[in-house]
């Protein structure tokens, strides 16, 4: 995309959110093109929720089985009436 200085200027976060994304961000002046908006360690990663997760673990007290998560929700029912 090629876009004139004043536009660059009114709108230069999304054209940085571009050129992150890996767009070809061109800012030309008087229509001729002067300068390049180019990322400097290329496309932003996303985040691994499974290493996240191996790296912030659930506290000892909150891991439980299937069958006490079970018998917990059946006792939350049985006091229900």
């Amino acid at each position: 995309m090629q876009v004139n200085i004043l536009e660059a200027k009114n709108q230069l976060s999304r054209l940085v959110r571009a050129a992150q994304a890996g767009e070809e961000v061109v800012i030309a002046q008087r229509g001729i093109p002067a300068v390049k908006l180019v990322p400097i360690d290329g496309p932003p990663k996303a985040p691994d929720p499974i290493r996240w997760l191996e790296s912030n673990p659930l506290p000892a007290h909150l891991k439980r089985s299937h069958a006490e998560i079970e018998a917990q929700i059946q006792a939350e029912r049985d006091s229900w009436d």
